[in-house]
């Protein structure tokens, strides 16, 4: 497998409003996060992805964007971002960007003349003219709705995949496509290490706009993702931008497969280093879908997984993550944030390090940051959460908002976006003024400042992780193998010619007998219990994970 940077890095996920703020307005900022610079590089971390800054009105927290070329009030200015890119560079720690480029904001200059129909900008956006009273198919947003809002401008019909503010821009007109070069060539030529591209395999929608007709969610779907010309654009993107530099780009692709996901990657196919897919994040989802709970199984897991790290080409990568801006907290989710918070969060977090892949770690999953408690809809902030709930109310599925408020709790992408947990002091050390979202209420016991001086804390550990990552090539490169255990033991081989390392993780409350293998002295690697057996015929604790050297 040919070796890369970008595959033996460890990325760190940044979400600016909500991981530091150096001003009081409680909005975290770009000068918020070059205070904590010399936090990253002491978590060891090679790349940070920092989700959008550009210049935005904030329909959709920042994905929905106004100017390209600009950084938004809130978070400062380019004269701070260049300062970040800085301090980031001299600490040997690449940058990478968001690039959101299905849509922008209706606020964005592009949008306001096509709505005009100025010169050169009017087929910019996809336009549809027709009765105001009645959407030009039955396509619906990925936010609840239909997918198309009437312009009395234009006096037509515009699509939006999202928010009604977060207009889809037209990739079949060149102009479009050579405008998108345009910026990604500039935000380069700055100096970035990459970007990782939001829903990037939306971008083609078929001509005509037929009515979506196979089930599932959104409607529509089988138009619009990867759609028809969705390799030309992406190819295309990839020969006038990313070919010309050493970085990173990860795409971001829903509901994708292996299959696909190969036809994306390398040179041979569509230029992208790596994806991320939806597999294991739709593994709880209920029989009503998103907004209803639903059971799952380590198996479940270790089948999804599987065919990941060996359905890829030898040329095809993945990114690795639980968390991001858009998941809940993985401890809350697929571990027990109470009882065994510790063991279960260093547990997920060894299965991440433990896959071959690019692990990505999402702000505040190193110390075990919780799902949150949302007492009212008002104290939710995310479009995504509040508009789906509002339909329910407006058309009678549920009579108040306590029906839904456990499922808010354990799914809304609010519980990744409550200010990172710097100490126990007011506002858990994020800000001097009232934060823009509630901080989550256990910050006094899980903070990083609790956690980087204690003596075993999930800090330390993922620490540990990163350190073992950086030193194991095996780790990296390793051929991935299952190995056959019951539920809910999870276990495999990573292999790299003479060398081979056994993950093994009991994924569970209760004690279980480990995998039986006949292996003469193995070493422990890492596991994370203070007093790990070396031996692999030593019984499992509750969520223990152990790495050894067979």
């Amino acid at each position: 497998m040919e070796r890369a940077w970008w595959k033996e890095a460890v990325v760190y996920q940044i979400y600016p409003r909500s991981f530091n703020d150096s001003d009081g307005d409680g909005v975290g900022d770009i000068p918020g996060i070059i205070e904590k610079v010399d936090y990253l590089d002491e978590l060891g971390i090679d790349v940070v992805w920092l989700c959008p800054v550009y210049d935005s009105p904030n329909a959709d927290n920042g994905y929905d964007i106004r100017d390209y070329r600009s950084i938004m009030d809130e978070m400062g200015a380019m004269a701070d971002w260049e300062r970040l890119l800085e301090a980031l560079h001299a600490r040997d720690i690449k940058l990478v960007m968001d690039l959101v480029v299905n849509h922008t904001s209706d606020e964005h200059e592009w949008f306001q003349k096509s709505r005009r129909e100025e010169d050169g900008y009017a087929d910019y956006y996809h336009w549809v003219e027709g009765d105001p009273d009645k959407p030009p198919n039955n396509w619906e947003s990925y936010f609840g709705g239909p997918a198309w809002s009437y312009d009395e401008t234009r006096e037509a019909w515009y699509l939006h995949l999202f928010d009604e503010k977060q207009p889809d821009l037209n990739w079949r007109n060149p102009d479009v496509r050579e405008a998108i070069y345009d910026v990604v060539n500039w935000w380069l030529e700055r100096g970035i290490d990459g970007f990782r591209m939001d829903v990037i395999n939306l971008l083609s929608k078929p001509e005509g706009y037929p009515d979506g007709e196979v089930a599932g969610y959104p409607t529509g779907h089988e138009h619009f993702v990867d759609g028809p010309r969705i390799h030309e654009y992406l190819r295309g993107l990839y020969e006038e931008t990313f070919a010309h530099y050493d970085v990173m780009t990860v795409g971001e692709m829903v509901d994708l497969d292996v299959e696909t996901a190969n036809a994306y990657l390398g040179a041979d196919g569509d230029g992208l280093n790596m994806v991320f897919h939806f597999d294991h994040t739709f593994i709880d989802f209920g029989p009503e879908g998103r907004w209803d709970v639903g059971e799952w199984s380590v198996s479940d897991f270790e089948e999804i997984f599987t065919e990941w790290q060996t359905g890829l080409d030898e040329t095809s990568w993945d990114g690795l993550y639980w968390e991001n801006h858009d998941q809940p907290r993985v401890v809350s989710r697929f571990g027990d944030d109470e009882q065994y918070r510790y063991e279960s969060a260093t547990m997920l977090g060894t299965l991440l390090f433990g896959l071959r892949g690019t692990p990505y770690v999402y702000q505040g999953q190193e110390i075990g940051m919780t799902n949150a408690d949302f007492e009212s809809l008002e104290e939710t902030r995310d479009v995504d959460t509040r508009r789906p709930v509002e339909i329910m109310l407006e058309e009678g599925e549920i009579d108040s908002y306590e029906e839904i408020r456990d499922v808010v709790n354990y799914r809304s992408r609010d519980n990744a976006r409550t200010p990172m947990q710097w100490s126990g002091e007011d506002n858990a050390g994020f800000t001097d003024g009232d934060p823009w979202i509630k901080v989550n209420n256990n910050y006094t016991e899980i903070n990083v400042e609790a956690s980087r001086s204690a003596d075993r804390s999930v800090w330390q550990y993922y620490r540990e992780l990163v350190d073992l990552r950086h030193d194991e090539q095996t780790l990296v490169y390793g051929e991935y193998d299952l190995v056959e255990t019951p539920d809910p033991l999870y276990a495999f081989t990573r292999t790299l010619e003479d060398d081979q390392l056994l993950v093994v993780l009991n994924w569970s409350d209760g004690e279980r007998s480990p995998p039986s293998l006949s292996i003469e002295n193995p070493t422990l690697l890492i596991g994370n219990y203070e007093d790990a057996e070396a031996r692999l015929d030593s019984a499992l604790r509750p969520y223990e994970a152990r790495i050894y050297r067979l």
